[in-house]
């Protein structure tokens, strides 16, 4: 058994030194065909990059501002087959205003974050033009206003979650999207404090795995590592299966394939805003759709007659039925919101939508618009998907009562919306 376990990890230990050696290859081959372009950046891409001419077509630059005249290194790769070609910018002729310096010493090669070179101000106004670009897509959506952002009550050191790539011998860090080059990471600004002393003691000790996952409670200061390691070079725990957080006093258990937000304190801050905008009554029924571990259900039931929630995450429900937070008046059913949600004998109120990326399944819009729920509140974290969603509940018979942008993810492109409909 030793013998096999040895031969195991021998074997997975030469694959990574392989890709390895193809990295550099790759990254020798690179450097030895650099292009360069003066570009002049026109408007902002999907993904938190201004966009250029070059060679007749958009190209994302990275690490550039609207408006900002520059010299850009140029990338050309293929993705899932299809030729891409892009930008990174290498010096500023022309600066914005906004342009501030970016604190963190890996910005730019990391690429994890987008906006550390600019104002937070302006991060907060290019995310909501990034939401009405996408509502102007759609005639339905074109009028809505939009918001100003809230502000994230921290905008350094926030993250309650990491997921660090492993190379060269148990290095942590991550790998840019444009050039795949993995940048080995001492200290990530974005994330909690708890989180970098782990990635400190663990730092060129975890040649055992590909990837390492990290999770802490903001407010409990427990923690998740995950996979577990076997290695005598550290003494921390890992391989925990849950961890517990607090919000708004009330505790969550956590499993490692559970969602939670990232963003603990900004989290309290939407859950309270949606209970205002919702303006929930006593004698409702309140379906909490894609539920999580059941943070807006359990938080909110104190408000309404009855809570449903739904979720599909095996992990997830679990996590609710061994905390400590069981409500007499919740019910908590398994299953895809697509498929449960129409089976559902109650009339409902209320609906809390809170889905993946991807956005709500096409037979999740068709039972709203069938049950016809007085109030809506949709939790957005991609309004790409949000301005599909909502176009169809619009052109099913909601109107729209507040769209309100709430900054989750500070230097990044990403950000949480909350929108609020009502049935005409």
């Amino acid at each position: 058994m030793v013998v096999w376990i040895s031969m195991f990890y021998m074997k997975k230990q030469i694959t990574r030194l392989e890709n390895d050696l193809k990295t550099i290859d790759t990254l020798r081959e690179l450097d030895s065909e650099k292009e360069f372009a003066e570009l002049f950046l026109e408007k902002m891409g999907n993904f938190g990059s201004p966009l250029a001419t070059f060679e007749g077509q958009f190209i994302e630059v990275l690490n550039g501002i609207i408006g900002e005249k520059v010299k850009a290194r140029i990338y050309r790769f293929y993705r899932k087959k299809k030729p891409i070609i892009a930008g990174i910018v290498t010096e500023v002729l022309e600066p914005s205003s906004e342009r501030v310096i970016a604190p963190c010493v890996y910005f730019g090669a990391c690429s994890g974050c987008q906006f550390q070179h600019v104002r937070y101000e302006k991060q907060l106004e290019f995310k909501r033009q990034r939401i009405l670009a996408f509502f102007n897509q759609y005639d339905l959506l074109k009028q809505i206003k939009v918001s100003n952002t809230i502000p994230s009550p921290q905008i350094w050191n926030y993250r309650n979650h990491a997921r660090f790539t492993v190379r060269f011998g148990g290095q942590l860090g991550f790998s840019n999207r444009i050039t795949r080059r993995f940048v080995r990471i001492d200290e990530c600004k974005l994330m909690d404090g708890q989180i970098n002393g782990v990635l400190k003691d663990l730092q060129n000790h975890v040649e055992e795995t590909s990837n390492l996952s990290v999770r802490v409670g903001i407010h409990t200061k427990q923690q998740l590592i995950q996979p577990k390691l076997n290695t005598s070079e550290i003494s921390m725990e890992t391989g925990q299966k849950w961890y517990q957080e607090k919000l708004l006093d009330r505790d969550f258990r956590v499993a490692s394939p559970s969602f939670f937000q990232v963003n603990t304190l900004q989290a309290e801050k939407m859950i309270l805003l949606v209970s205002e905008l919702l303006n929930l009554k006593s004698h409702e029924v309140l379906v909490d759709a894609y539920a999580g571990v059941g943070v807006f259900a359990t938080l909110l039931a104190t408000k309404v007659r009855k809570v449903i929630a739904i979720e599909e995450s095996q992990s997830a429900v679990e996590d609710y039925l061994q905390s400590d937070n069981h409500v007499d008046n919740l019910e908590f059913l398994l299953g895809k919101t697509e498929n449960v949600l129409p089976l559902i004998p109650e009339d409902i109120d209320s609906v809390i939508l809170d889905p993946p990326r991807l956005g709500c399944h096409p037979d999740v819009i068709d039972s709203i618009l069938v049950k016809k729920p007085y109030k809506l509140a949709y939790v957005s974290c991609d309004p790409e998907s949000l301005a599909r969603d909502l176009n169809l509940l619009v052109a099913g018979g909601y109107q729209i009562m507040n769209i309100q942008p709430i900054d989750m993810f500070p230097q990044t492109y990403h950000i949480e919306t909350i929108s609020i409909l009502e049935i005409k």
